[in-house]
């Protein structure tokens, strides 16, 4: 299986350029300097900066590479340059330099099949096919599907390695969706368009599709380091230690495999004596992100190193699966036949649903737990429990406790305590993992800070957010509106324990979608793969709508 490795940190830029030799080159080092500054796509980048940046080059098998500097920025540029031919065989400018995520590496993310142009366009428009209501063309609710699949066109771009194009262009479909569940939840009453299809279609094409995604995960899928992270967790925490502070490492470890297509010797000798390939940045996640992994991991086992992992693939079809069910069954339980056959449909045509599991990560994992939430949405206790089994994962649905303390009416303090009370038994439960070690004080403090401190402080170019990193002339720096936008959805999201009052089923899926939107529009470190985490809700809101509190409007008689 081809691996992808998911850049989680930027390098540290260099302050003073390394001098290297050139035994048996053809170009001598400032030739190849000027032939890489002179590529058009180099050029370009470099006009966003003040003139004369620091360069040098390397001289190694036949080929340069070339490294840039400038100022505050550190290091803008770098590639290579083909020694007997004088050509530019790779550039990478701005975000490219650390990111090699930011590349637009053919099937880095989910392999080369869900990759494919037409795999794709074929999902998008079975999705569409599906869910349109081709009774009234011109409804909004069609407009919300063509919003859905339209953020391809931004993952379009990141595949062709342009982010500064890619990123802006997934705000709009976002806060389209934000504000569309808004306006619902403010009437409480299901858009009247539906799925025109019969339920007995809808299944079957739910149940063909379910099955070609988990051949597709088998058999043309790849694990990135996210999933990877996930079977090291499971092993850690069976064989009695906390996962955070306790994975492979790299730096400073005696190597004992060959080097991967990056060039890099991952594998290394551990300090438990074992060769294990390192994931240093693996244990920023949630307890139940390694947790989840524990069935596949006593089925499937771990070689140690980053190979095929079919104990990741295991999880992420179970996880996929649940999601699936749990949306039929919700959709079932509180819609109708009809509801639950097009949401389940919804999550098994949508192509980035696929695209999360095809690249194995654990981002099907929390939005498939809050969905068997809803599941249970009259118990208070398992309401609050799946809070914490969802939001422990990759935190972002902690945020809909407040919004999930009242139902069907907020304001009652007995339902608020035994939701209150279901989450924190659930999250005593998850966090037991601390106190494998022997000081659980220490272990929670390496908790906060592999987990939240990280998180908070990390910074990405994949968002708008923190652009301000390049110094470049012409890219802002938003961090004081990021701050302020973040702000109104921690009090939004206060409030929402307490207005509205009534809280139906389709009132609360809409507003579960607007905060866990809300946050990732203001995330700084965003990607296409925590589409899933809001999507079935935006389904039960938007799509297959669940019942509100009001009525819908007459439709009139036929014949």
């Amino acid at each position: 299986m081809p691996v992808a490795h998911a850049d989680t940190t930027t390098t540290t830029p260099l302050t003073t350029p390394p001098t290297l030799g050139t035994t048996g080159a053809q170009l001598k080092r400032q030739e190849a300097i000027d032939r890489f500054l002179a590529d058009p796509k180099v050029h370009d980048w470099l006009e966003h900066y003040p003139p004369a940046p620091q360069t040098d080059a390397s001289f190694e098998n036949g080929s340069w590479t070339v490294h840039v500097w400038s100022g505050k920025a550190g290091e803008v540029a770098t590639g290579n340059v083909d020694d007997a031919t004088g050509a530019v065989t790779e550039a990478w400018t701005g975000p490219q330099v650390a990111w090699r995520m930011a590349r637009g590496y053919k099937g880095a993310f989910g392999g080369d099949r869900i990759n494919e142009p037409a795999l794709w366009l074929a999902a998008c428009a079975i999705f569409l096919i599906g869910l349109v209501d081709w009774r009234r063309l011109r409804s909004v609710r069609n407009v919300d599907l063509l919003v859905l699949v339209s953020l391809s066109v931004s993952l379009w771009f990141f595949n062709h390695g342009n982010v500064f194009a890619a990123m802006p262009l997934a705000y709009p479909p976002l806060l389209w969706l934000l504000l569309r569940c808004v306006w619902v939840a403010r009437g409480d009453r299901p858009p009247s368009s539906a799925p025109v299809w019969p339920v007995w279609a809808l299944a079957a094409a739910t149940v063909f599709l379910a099955g070609f995604r988990v051949g597709l995960n088998i058999r043309a899928s790849n694990v990135i380091d996210v999933g990877y992270s996930g079977v090291i967790g499971a092993d850690r925490i069976w064989h009695g230690q906390s996962p955070y502070g306790n994975f492979p490492q790299e730096d400073d470890l005696k190597e004992c495999g060959p080097a991967d297509s990056a060039g890099e010797v991952r594998d290394r000798i551990q300090t438990n004596g074992r060769c294990e390939t390192a994931n240093p940045l693996g244990d920023t996640y949630g307890p139940v992100a390694y947790l989840a992994y524990i069935p596949g991991y006593l089925i499937f086992g771990w070689s140690h190193k980053w190979d095929s992992l079919p104990s990741v693939h295991f999880t992420s079809i179970l996880f996929d699966l649940l999601a699936l069910l749990g949306l039929a069954v919700v959709g079932r339980r509180l819609g109708g036949p009809r509801v639950g056959a097009a949401a389940a449909f919804a999550w098994a045509a949508w192509p980035f649903t696929q695209y999360a599991s095809s690249s194995n990560t654990n981002d099907s994992i929390g939005p498939a737990l809050l969905v068997w939430g809803l599941v249970a949405v009259t118990s208070d206790l398992g309401r609050g429990a799946a809070v914490a089994l969802s939001g422990w994962t990759k935190f972002a649905s902690l945020l809909v406790l407040p919004l999930w303390t009242g139902y069907p009416r907020a304001r009652r303090p007995r339902s608020v305590a035994l939701t209150v009370l279901g989450f924190l038994l659930a999250t005593v439960v998850v966090f037991f993992v601390l106190f494998l070690e022997p000081s659980p004080l220490h272990a929670a403090r390496v908790f906060y800070d592999r987990t939240v401190s990280f998180q908070v402080g990390r910074d990405s170019p994949f968002s708008i957010w923190d652009w301000g990193q390049y110094h470049a002339k012409g890219l802002p720096d938003l961090h004081v509106v990021q701050r302020v936008l973040q702000g109104v959805l921690v009090v939004g999201a206060l409030a929402l324990g307490v207005f509205p009052r009534r809280r139906s089923p389709l009132r609360l899926a809409a507003l579960t979608a607007v905060v866990l939107i809300g946050f990732e529009l203001v995330l700084t470190h965003w990607f296409y793969l925590y589409l899933p985490w809001f999507f079935p809700f935006v389904v039960l809101a938007l799509v297959a709508p669940l019942p509100g509190t009001a009525r819908e409007p007459a439709q009139p008689a036929v014949g």
